[in-house]
């Protein structure tokens, strides 16, 4: 499915980005955590997000700091692992979205590296998050939480990836909803290997058409 990308400014709370892409007859929307150091021009990210809107799936891809956030953690990192800030700014991107004529439908959170974190914590503030996924994530940062995560979770990490991975173990233990870690073989923490990030997007897509979709249709961004 087509989806026309337009690049907005969430207004209500700091000033935030975000690029959103909902096709036709899409049955759920997807917003993106992205991970420190990243943005919604992530490559990676972008093209996990054609993938789902390919699927008919809606994707909102948005920085969780501000301009001004960003320029100081580059020099400081004094945010990007400030995970109760991040998971506000994307619970409150959620109220935003559900206010949109096309932000009916069931919601996704897709979070990568940090911002899996904020995912799985803003999924226990906003009951209308269905389904989460995590790649590359880091869900220990978001520990307090897990036990009371109810949206079904989907963890994706790299084989070469051991540090992360055993961390994903140790958090799924801890999660008590419907959950599954799949390992990647021979992908690392970026998903920078041959053919490695389209095994996540097509993992994601079977994730959220399998969860997403019950609150019945929701008409085009356009």
């Amino acid at each position: 499915m087509d989806a026309r990308e337009t690049e907005i400014r969430l207004t209500n709370g700091p000033e935030l980005r975000a690029v959103v892409g909902v096709p036709d007859g899409a049955v759920g929307i997807v917003l993106f955590a992205h991970g420190s150091g990243s943005g919604r021009h992530s490559p990676r990210n972008q093209s996990v997000a054609r993938h789902l809107q390919a699927a008919g799936l809606g994707t909102v891809l948005m920085d969780l700091l501000t301009e001004e956030e960003e320029q100081r953690d580059r020099e400081t990192a004094e945010y990007r692992f400030d995970i109760p800030r991040l998971a506000r700014r994307l619970a409150a991107a959620t109220g935003w979205v559900r206010r949109q004529t096309w932000g009916q439908a069931d919601i996704g959170y897709f979070g990568a590296s940090t911002g899996a974190a904020a995912a799985l914590v803003a999924s226990t503030q906003r009951a209308e998050v269905r389904a989460v996924v995590s790649r590359g994530g880091r869900p220990d940062l978001a520990a307090a939480a897990l036990p009371h995560v109810v949206a079904p979770t989907l963890l994706i990490v790299g084989g070469n990836d051991p540090e992360v991975l055993e961390l994903n173990r140790q958090a799924l233990a801890e999660l008590n909803a419907e959950k599954h870690l799949v390992v990647v073989p021979g992908a690392t923490h970026l998903f920078e290997e041959p053919g490695t990030l389209e095994q996540v997007a097509q993992l994601a897509q079977e994730w959220f058409r399998q969860h997403l979709g019950h609150a019945g249709e929701i008409i085009s961004a356009a």
